[in-house]
């Protein structure tokens, strides 16, 4: 495959009234009190996921849309993941999240495992840091990116892509294993940078386990809701260049940063965002406006990003966001 395609992005991130802080080289969210959703959010989570003494932070919401057709002969979907720009990144009024978990009194999900034949978990899980899990995943997906470059092409198409063939041929494990797998460099820098701002965001929140969990949950949203796509909406029609739409195979971490991205904004939805550092927009209205991109680019047909993968992780950040809500999770 050629790896030229265009590149959008569009930036957003909310001004506040704090100094400029970071950690570890990483702008964090402002826990400011007069962060917007921030109050009404920590009476809704559960203990072990808030403090008593911090409000919990505001969010961080960004997206990318990006498409160009490819020249090469086979053809495959990619699922355009939110990012944002290393450079014009810009926070006022962000300071560093101080934040503690509480268990609740005797119940040890680490020593849980551990008797139970997961002696490995403490070691798997570095100092159960959400960092660690965003590290871990990055570096999957970097791995797989390499993958791409070394192995076969046959094998990694049958191993590391969704698609109706693979799910019928018994492959049932490239629900998953598509969602670390990159071709494009661009493709996998875009998602990569959508974690690493927003995985860290979620796993201070909710632990590293949480943001794990995330991360597979919208990875396999997004792989059904594109298969299902496929097979019942698009099963005989022709796409670009004539292709069986009902036959292309997609790949890509943009379900499951969705996912995790979306989370932002539902628990979070008065924020005000920068469009391009000019227009705001209230968090609310720019998680529509996603959504409502990804169902129309679902009627008028997905081209070469799959709003029906986008539209699997964000059910699975809506269900995520009701159980936190009703205390389910």
């Amino acid at each position: 495959m050629r790896r030229n395609h265009a590149l959008l992005l569009h930036l957003f991130w909310k001004k506040g009234r704090n100094p400029i802080s970071s950690s570890h080289g990483r702008s964090l969210l402002s826990s400011s009190s007069e962060s917007h959703g921030a109050s009404s959010l920590s009476g809704l989570l559960p203990r072990p996921w808030r403090s008593e003494a911090n409000p919990l932070p505001s969010g961080l919401a960004t997206r990318h849309l990006f498409s160009r057709p490819s020249q090469a002969a086979t053809r495959a979907h990619f699922c355009a993941a939110p990012a944002v720009g290393l450079k014009g990144l810009v926070l006022d009024g962000v300071r560093t999240l101080k934040f503690s978990f509480q268990r609740r009194s005797g119940f040890d999900p680490k020593r849980l495992l551990s008797s139970h034949g997961f002696p490995l978990w403490r070691k798997w899980m570095p100092l159960a840091s959400g960092d660690g899990v965003v590290f871990g995943l990055i570096g999957a997906n970097v791995a797989v990116f390499l993958l791409w470059r070394i192995a076969d092409p046959a094998f990694m198409r049958k191993h590391f892509m969704i698609s109706l063939d693979n799910f019928k041929s018994g492959r049932l494990h490239t629900l998953i294993t598509s969602a670390f797998s990159h071709s494009y460099t661009s493709h996998l820098v875009t998602n990569m940078i959508g974690l690493y701002f927003f995985g860290s965001s979620i796993g201070n929140l909710f632990g590293p386990e949480f943001l794990l969990k995330l991360y597979l949950a919208g990875a396999l949203g997004g792989s059904i809701f594109y298969l299902v796509h496929k097979a019942f909406m698009v099963p005989s029609s022709k796409g670009y260049r004539g292709w069986d739409e009902s036959r292309i195979p997609a790949l890509g971490a943009s379900a499951a940063v969705n996912a995790i991205i979306l989370l932002n904004v539902f628990l979070f939805p008065k924020n005000i965002y920068y469009i391009n550092f000019i227009i705001p927009v209230p968090a609310a209205l720019m998680g529509a406006f996603l959504i409502g991109s990804d169902l129309w680019r679902i009627k008028q047909g997905e081209g070469h990003i799959s709003g029906s993968a986008h539209l699997g992780g964000a059910v699975v950040a809506a269900l995520v966001w009701a159980g936190i809500k009703m205390r389910w999770i």
